[in-house]
């Protein structure tokens, strides 16, 4: 059996470094048995194999390729030994660049260069192409601005490839802090720089010594030649015939491929025209690559071509290249019209805006795009307030139909629950809440515009501000705000335009302030202005709540313009608009409140409670707090606004109105105590005041009497003055409203007023024919005083007055048992006056006359007791002091039987006359 082969070994390597494809010999053992047997060689990693040349078992000969690593091993693998190692290493020299003004005696492939100086990667000619840095020392880039120098160097450059290159400016601008030592060491290098490109043509001999060598051998061997032959100088000689050869030769070569060769210089021509056509086919082909690009929107590309082609051959001398930079020239301005174009059409987006502007600046458009694009935002949301206003005149939205609220139905409710919808808006926020299906056509075409112009100015302006802004701090041009020279004209620009953009602003919030006074508060306009804002006369007028929701969109609006931090002068108009909508509000709802009181007479329905009172004070102490809270938005003071009920003004006219309302429910209360049966609508279920039940039966079609009606409403004055208005004091003062003693002391004045007439009414209507029905209940049966017989008891006309007082008690505790006593002193002070009377105007009276006349007038007294007052008990003294004294100790004593007879029978009756110890259930 044969033994196996060892393993290739690499032992050396010559040479031992160099550039890529340097030609190497390999040296080592068992390098392999032949070619065929050689199937790996690889030398830092990079294989080999292809230019590898097997020459023996110990020696290979092979090109070193471009390795990625600078050093590595020489690995050579074979069939016969497999994967081999090394002893030795090779390293891998990186050949210096070749710049394109250096010298070189080989050829250098074009390589894409790339100028470093702009932010764009743009190809640049090699022309142009320069050492980074020619001195060969650090550089340190001075802070002196670019324009300084160009005003100390005019007509100069930095630039050391330029033809008018100073290098005074170079020196400040790129080693402004070099120390002096340095700059030596620079000249020096310059000047090592300038002596090596002196010595290259030397360098090249050197270098291809072993060519002219040959050359020179073979010239030398070909003379020595001749001169063996002798016949270099002889006529007819070698030389001389293969010279005629030669030229005849020459000769019919030409003749024989003229043609030929007249082919190929064409061929060559066109060959070099192509090379061109290749090597600048950027420039030839950037028209027709500008219009497709263009097409495509793809404008930062077009851009990037033209900034590059620009810098190429903008100030080229070649016709060829002249004719097609202005053909792409011409592309250009049209890109500059439709870029134009694209800025000024509305609406847009600001991203686009921005987009287009920087565009402009940067293929160095004519005039201020920024500006111009500025002003023309600026009138069309002019224009868009205006045609809002046109289209709500004109009625030409579709479907649109305002109603009023129905003060008398639920309206007012779901405008009140839609207003909760509105909530407080957030920063960024939206003005638009969900509403029901039907809200469009619900909704007052005056809300509706202010809150569809509202949403223009919302939508529109924070736009055009923060336009306006980009352009100041110069975010327009670069959005990493570094400095550039479109930067600061940008920003000298703004500086120049501050005062016009002011005024833009400024006309913006005062037009949408006057379209807003157009639509709400006409007459605060000037009579000028009214024909170009006004023109809603035939619209509906707006109640408190929408214009309550129309302060909360204007709220809204002044909100949003604040969050964008526009200066507070220039929002103060719509702060103005703002104070006069709060007022006009408050004044609207308080006149509302006042119809709506007045048709609180309608509601009621005599149906009262246990305090004697009906749903009628509740209703309107109910409709009076709705109406405060309905004004909770609008007086709010937000800040930066004046609370409207400081102002003198608004606070009069605020507590005049306040005091009509209470006062036109007073006068309700009086109109429904003249109403007679007709005028009452008997519709309602009234509780059947004599029914012992009164608290929870009701019977149909009851109508009070008058003096039924007179008694519920003395009840309810009763509890308006010592309850509801003592309330509504409160609530006026929760509500921050002034002037609520004023308010309080006038409706008490009010009601005790009415409460006076209607308690001498229902006296009237009561007591006189209770008190006119004692004289011929006297005189029945012709008694007389001075001829009667002895007492048996109390008559009857007596007994009659009592039950006609218990009928009014029984009638006045139905309605209010706090009336009972008011009405009851009333009536016996009437009683006890009519009788004190009838007995001063007898002459004379006889024993049982006396006793008769004593009996009647102390039954009464007692009965009545619990009612008398200091007028009833001076009235039954003067009656009694009429009568002549019981002397008789038995007249004295039938006195006392008779009494205590009348009391015992008519016990019952009595009965309602005492105190009672029931107290009324509180509401």
């Amino acid at each position: 059996m044969s033994r196996a082969r060892q393993p290739p070994l690499v032992t050396g390597i010559s040479p031992n470094e160099g550039a890529a494809w340097t030609k190497v010999t390999i040296r080592g053992e068992n390098l392999g048995t032949g070619p065929a047997d050689l199937i790996g060689l690889s030398i830092c990693g990079h294989n080999c194999l292809l230019t590898a040349e097997w020459m023996s078992a110990s020696k290979i000969v092979c090109r070193v390729g471009p390795a990625k690593d600078d050093k590595g091993e020489i690995i050579v693998t074979t069939k016969s030994g497999g994967h081999g190692t090394s002893t030795v290493s090779f390293k891998l020299l990186k050949p210096d660049k070749i710049g394109i003004l250096d010298a070189s005696a080989v050829w250098v492939d074009e390589m894409n260069y790339y100028d470093m100086r702009t932010d764009r990667n743009k190809g640049i000619s090699p022309l142009s192409l320069r050492p980074s840095n020619p001195l060969g020392i650090e550089i340190d880039k001075g802070k002196i601005p670019q324009k300084d120098m160009e005003l100390t160097f005019p007509g100069m450059s930095g630039d050391f490839t330029s033809e008018n290159f100073s290098a005074t400016w170079y020196l400040i601008e790129n080693h402004s802090g070099t120390s002096f030592e340095h700059l030596r060491m620079a000249a020096s290098n310059l000047k090592k720089q300038a002596t090596k490109k002196n010595e290259g043509s030397l360098a090249y001999v050197k270098g291809g010594l072993s060519t002219f060598f040959e050359a020179q051998d073979a010239l030398a061997a070909i003379h020595q030649r001749l001169e063996s032959d002798g016949t270099e100088r002889v006529e007819g000689s070698m030389t001389q015939r293969l010279e005629n050869i030669l030229n005849r030769a020459s000769d019919t070569a030409d003749t024989l491929f003229q043609e030929v060769l007249g082919r190929k210089d064409k061929a060559d021509s066109t060959r070099n025209a192509l090379n061109v056509l290749q090597r600048f086919k950027f420039l030839f082909n950037l028209p027709l690559y500008i219009e497709r690009n263009i097409q495509k929107g793809d404008y930062d590309v077009v851009i990037n071509d033209y900034e590059k082609a620009k810098s190429l051959f903008g100030n080229t001398e070649v016709p060829v290249f002249k004719k097609v930079y202005a053909e792409v020239e011409t592309r250009i301005g049209a890109l500059r019209s439709l870029l134009l174009e694209k800025l000024l059409q509305t609406p847009s987006t600001l991203h686009d805006q921005k987009r287009y502007i920087r565009y402009l600046s940067d293929l160095h458009a004519p005039g201020d795009p920024a500006w111009q694009c500025i002003y023309a935002q600026h009138k069309w949301i002019l224009q868009l307030m205006q045609n809002c206003r046109e289209e709500f005149i004109n009625d030409q939205r579709v479907g649109v139909g305002a109603i009023a609220l129905d003060l008398e139905g639920d309206t007012r409710p779901l405008a009140l629950s839609r207003l909760s919808h509105t909530a407080s808006l957030k920063r960024g926020g939206s003005l638009r809440t969900p509403r029901p299906s039907t809200w469009r056509f619900e909704t007052p075409q005056q809300v509706q515009f202010v809150e569809k112009l509202s949403d223009v100015v919302i939508g529109q302006l924070p736009n055009f501000w923060k336009l306006w802004i980009s352009y100041v701090n110069g975010s327009l041009f670069s959005e990493t705000g570094e400095k550039s020279g479109q930067v600061e004209k940008s920003k000298k620009n703004a500086r120049q335009r501050q005062n016009d953009f002011k005024k833009m602003i400024e006309e913006l919030t005062h037009r949408l302030v006057k379209l807003v006074r157009g639509a709400l508060l006409p007459t605060t306009l000037p009579p000028v202005e009214m024909s170009l804002y006004a023109g809603w006369e035939n619209k509906t007028e707006l109640t408190g709540p929408w214009l309550t929701q129309v302060i909360h969109i204007v709220r809204g609006c002044h909100d949003a313009l604040s969050t964008l931090e526009i200066p507070n002068d220039l929002l103060q108009v719509i702060q103005d608009l703002l104070l006069d909508l709060r007022v006009h509000c408050l004044m609207v709802t308080l006149l509302h409140t006042t119809e709506d009181v007045k048709r609180l007479a309608e509601k009621e329905d005599w149906v009262v409670d246990n305090e004697g009172i009906t749903s009628l004070p509740s209703q309107f102490e109910q409709c009076m707090v709705q109406m405060l809270q309905s004004l909770k938005e609008p007086l709010e003071t937000r800040p930066g606004e004046i609370n409207v009920l400081q102002l003198e003004q608004a606070q009069d006219q605020a507590s005049e109105l306040c005091v009509a309302i209470l006062k036109v429910f007073i006068n309700c209360l009086e109109q429904l105590s003249t109403k007679t049966d007709g005028d009452i609508d008997t519709s309602h279920k009234s509780a059947d005041l004599g029914s012992p039940d009164r608290f929870s039966s009701a019977q149909e079609d009851f109508s009070p009497t008058p003096e039924q009606r007179l008694l519920i409403i003395l009840s309810n004055c009763h509890y308006l003055e010592k309850h509801t208005f003592l309330n509504l004091a409160d609530h006026f003062e929760k509500h921050g409203f002034t002037g609520t003693e004023k308010i309080t002391r006038v409706s008490a004045e009010a009601v005790r007023d009415l409460d006076g007439k209607l308690f001498d009414a229902y006296i009237e209507r009561r007591a006189d024919p209770i008190a006119g029905s004692l004289e011929p209940g006297i005189c029945a049966g012709y008694f007389d005083w001075r001829d009667c017989q002895t007492p048996t008891g109390v008559r009857n006309y007596l007994k009659e007055a009592l039950v006609n007082i218990i009928t009014v008690h029984a009638e006045v505790f139905t309605v209010s048992k706090e009336l009972v006593p008011r009405v009851l002193s009333k009536i016996v002070e009437s009683v006890a006056e009519e009788m004190s009377r009838l007995m001063q105007c007898v002459s004379s009276f006889s024993k049982n006359g006396a006793l008769q006349a004593r009996l009647e007038l102390c039954a009464l007294r007692d009965a009545i007791a619990s009612y008398l007052n200091g007028e009833s008990n001076a009235s039954f003294k003067l009656a009694l002091d009429a009568l002549p004294q019981l002397h008789s100790g038995a007249d004295k004593k039938l006195l006392e039987e008779l009494l205590n007879k009348f009391k015992s029978s008519m016990q019952l009756q009595l009965t309602c006359f005492q105190p009672s110890n029931v107290q009324p259930v509180k509401r």
